[in-house]
């Protein structure tokens, strides 16, 4: 069994059921996603677009791409062909233009609400009021082809677990109110994407139902020229 095949096996043995492992592949090589796709890994994560397009293109076709980075507009309808579930959305003009390209592409692109949940201000995302202003709106009710699934959020990077831990509370609160307010009657609303590499052990203690692990499984980065 190759390093790879290893990681997953034993980072798969402490997630429950109810927890999704998206392998963030950001950086890697095709044969090096090939190696966790043959170790039976189906679900990967990308950060840029002109990574995502070429890899879609040239691996297999079951396997489910989350677009889990920081995304523009004008890159969206790149992606709206195939891309399975976008963690990262920070702008209400996000959620149009993802419904927008959808359409076009007869698809429902299932969505998680990014929220601002860590000190550092590079960190991108939404704030709770943000979000429950535009869902409160008529406007939101006429995107039929976009599905919110859940929220996504990041810790702040830091060796403080305490600070971690009470960061993901915060995410899972938000998660709760919006369920509560605008979701209660949807089943599909159920995740809350947090935690990676470092501390995706805590966000599962503190709710976490998708936790992206990148260097946990694939090692350092490699850099793509």
């Amino acid at each position: 069994m190759g390093e790879i095949a290893k990681n997953l096996t034993e980072i798969k043995s402490g997630i429950p059921e109810n927890v999704t492992l998206v392998a963030v592949s950001k950086t890697k090589p095709n044969e090096v996603l090939m190696e966790a796709y043959e170790a039976g890994q189906r679900i990967f994560g990308e950060n840029r677009v002109q990574e995502l397009i070429p890899k879609s293109e040239t691996l297999p076709k079951d396997i489910e791409w989350h677009m889990i980075g920081h995304l523009q507009s004008n890159k969206i309808r790149h992606i709206a062909p195939f891309v399975s579930c976008i963690h990262s959305v920070d702008k209400v003009k996000l959620l149009r233009e993802i419904n927008k390209q959808a359409a076009k592409n007869n698809r429902v692109i299932r969505v998680l609400l990014q929220f601002h949940v860590a000190q550092e201000e590079t960190k991108f995302g939404l704030s709770l009021e943000e979000a429950e202003t535009y869902l409160k709106l008529s406007e939101f009710a006429d995107l039929n082809n976009i599905e919110i699934a859940g929220v996504m959020g990041m810790a702040t990077f830091t060796n403080d677990e305490a600070q971690v831990r009470n960061e993901f509370k915060v995410l899972k609160s938000i998660f709760d109110k919006l369920k509560t307010s605008f979701f209660s009657d949807q089943s599909s609303f159920k995740e809350i994407s947090m935690g990676m590499s470092g501390d995706y052990k805590i966000a599962m203690e503190e709710g976490s139902t998708m936790v992206r692990v990148g260097s946990s499984i694939f090692g350092t980065r490699h850099v793509v020229g």
